[in-house]
């Protein structure tokens, strides 16, 4: 291993510049992918916090007793897709829509008798707020006997699915674009490398080297170069991500960084970049000697 580690160290110092430069495609090609990423999470987050109003109102039938609502409540709570219920009576109902929809405070004073019906808003946990479960959720609650009606806007839940598909299918077409791209920047860049030590490679071949012997040091090498690039890029992605979001807008101050994990995994994918565009571009030259 430690002649390994001393060949990689010898073909940095032998072209330095060239190192340099896989280094620097490797990390702007991760920078780049990083840049799409970031704006794909902080949709995805975005679109966590639209999802947060998708609730379920069940509107009761007036005379209910309030222990037949408070067994029921209980029942709905108890349901796998339901984070929590909460009972509006009628006089907070009519003091909600008073808030909610101003537009009709003239309305509101002409008013002689409540017309709106006592309500259980069902709020649904994170994994369950889509048109799917809410509609099974629903029609679970349409099944009690008191339960008048059952609405969660469904229009636009799904609507709010599609987007959500549609954000996640798009990331996925334009990070393995993007992933492709480097591959192969980053395997002309090891390709010069090989080249450079063709003749030395050829000397290994003819004292006996074996093919696995002389791959170790370009291996080794492509790793350690795909590590340094992804450090830079996870450095480039920080600063972009701080520099946009200081000069951003006050409803911005929300966006997310990566976590931890999609860091590491930014670092992981490098190396396996640098190992791979090494692995082939070393595999081609080998069997053309």
């Amino acid at each position: 291993m430690s002649l390994l580690t001393r060949e990689t160290i010898r073909s940095f110092r032998r072209a330095p510049l060239l190192s340099a430069l896989s280094v620097t495609t490797i990390a702007f090609s991760l920078f780049t992918i990083g840049l799409f990423g970031l704006v794909a999470v902080n949709m995805q987050e975005a679109l966590r916090g639209i999802s947060t109003r998708v609730e379920l109102e069940a509107f009761l039938l007036r005379g209910t007793p309030p222990e037949t609502i408070t067994l029921a409540a209980q029942d709905i709570a108890a349901f796998p897709e339901v984070e929590a219920v909460v009972y509006v009576d009628e006089d907070q109902a009519l003091q909600r829509a008073q808030q909610e929809l101003v537009e009709f405070k003239d309305a509101y004073r002409d008013l002689e008798v409540n017309p709106l019906p006592p309500s259980l808003q069902v709020t649904l946990k994170e994994s369950y707020r889509d048109a799917v479960h809410a509609t099974a959720v629903a029609e679970r609650i349409a099944g009690f006997s008191f339960v008048d009606d059952v609405r969660f806007g469904r229009d636009w839940v799904e609507k709010l699915d599609r987007l959500r598909n549609l954000a996640g299918f798009v990331g996925l077409v334009i990070g393995l674009a993007f992933a492709g791209v480097a591959v192969v920047i980053i395997g002309v860049t090891i390709r010069m490398t090989v080249l450079q030590r063709a003749q030395e490679i050829a000397i290994m071949r003819l004292v006996g080297a074996t093919d696995a012997f002389i791959r170790g040091p370009f291996l080794l090498d492509g790793a350690l170069k795909g590590l340094l690039g992804g450090l830079l890029a996870v450095l480039l992605s920080r600063a972009a991500f701080e520099l946009f979001r200081r000069n951003s807008t006050t409803a911005l101050h929300t966006l997310v960084f990566f976590e931890p994990r999609h860091l590491l995994l930014g670092v992981l994918f490098g190396v396996a970049i640098g190992l791979g565009g090494s692995l082939i571009s070393v595999g081609r030259h080998l069997r053309n000697v």
